[in-house]
């Protein structure tokens, strides 16, 4: 079971034109024994500073949403658009942390890896980009850790160099899958308190994937749940500003996994 950890009081929603939006989105994977429908006509819009997150049961498309949204995957019908451009291929206005702890290049220290890509995608002169990646580490709490390598961290660790490799880049909008379900319950729970406190310091737009929905229910300002395989949109939800503990937060939560699994619910009664 999740620990959830307390929540910060979240600013309104900033609205305005969407930083990202999808219409109509369908996503298709094909393999040898055919074409496989991930993601069947979805369409959603992220605005500046929001948490958006994409809530469902396993197999509805979360990640392959997020996936298109990087520019991995192209879609098979729709559009998906950043600031009203096509997104065409992954760029650095689009950053994406994933689950998995070996994200991290191997041969390069904490620094190093958060540099990397401010070097080589943003063109930074290297003081530049050691002053924002230093100043990025410190704000996930890894100042003492910067000259250490990813075989020298835990899995929290690791993904707080994600993370901060993340938010140094600045990106229009960060890309997060399920980045903490790998992690035991206490050490998932300091990390999604200090993803809330660094987005909220950077203003960050993000859109994240989760199966949990204590997590989702905490992590975002808005909800959008998808079906069961093939992902079609359910509805959306405003979350913003519950508290986990208290019945309003216990409340959402249950709603939505009775959308979600409103089997489950009738087999309840």
């Amino acid at each position: 079971m999740t620990v959830l950890s307390p929540k910060p009081l979240a600013e309104p929603v900033r609205t305005g034109p969407a930083v990202l939006s999808a219409r109509d989105l369908t996503l298709v994977y094909r393999t040898e024994a055919g074409a496989h429908l991930a993601v069947d006509r979805v369409s959603l819009d992220l605005a500046e500073g929001e948490r958006l997150v994409l809530l469902g049961p396993s197999g509805c498309g979360k990640s392959t949403i997020l996936k298109a949204a990087a520019g991995f995957l192209k879609p098979a019908g729709g559009t998906i658009a950043l600031r009203g451009r096509p997104v065409t291929g992954p760029g650095p206005d689009r950053i994406v942390v994933f689950q998995e702890f070996d994200q991290l290049l191997p041969w390069k220290t904490a620094l190093d890896n958060v540099m990397f890509p401010l070097v080589r995608a943003r063109n930074l002169p290297r003081t530049e980009a050691r002053a924002q990646a230093e100043e990025a580490l410190e704000r996930v709490g890894l100042t003492r850790a910067l000259h250490q390598y990813p075989h020298e961290l835990s899995g929290g660790m690791k993904q707080r160099v994600a993370i901060a490799r993340a938010l140094a880049m600045r990106p229009e909008v960060l890309l997060m899958d399920e980045p903490f379900a790998a992690l035991d319950a206490l050490t998932r729970a300091r990390l999604q308190a200090d993803l809330l406190r660094v987005v909220e310091e950077a203003r960050a737009t993000l859109l994240f994937v989760t199966h949990s929905i204590e997590e989702a229910v905490l992590i975002g300002t808005r909800l959008h749940l998808l079906s069961a395989h093939p992902g079609r949109t359910l509805t959306t939800r405003d979350v913003a500003g519950l508290t986990p503990g208290t019945p309003a937060f216990t409340r959402e939560a249950k709603v939505v996994h009775d959308l979600l699994f409103p089997q489950a619910e009738a087999a309840d009664v």
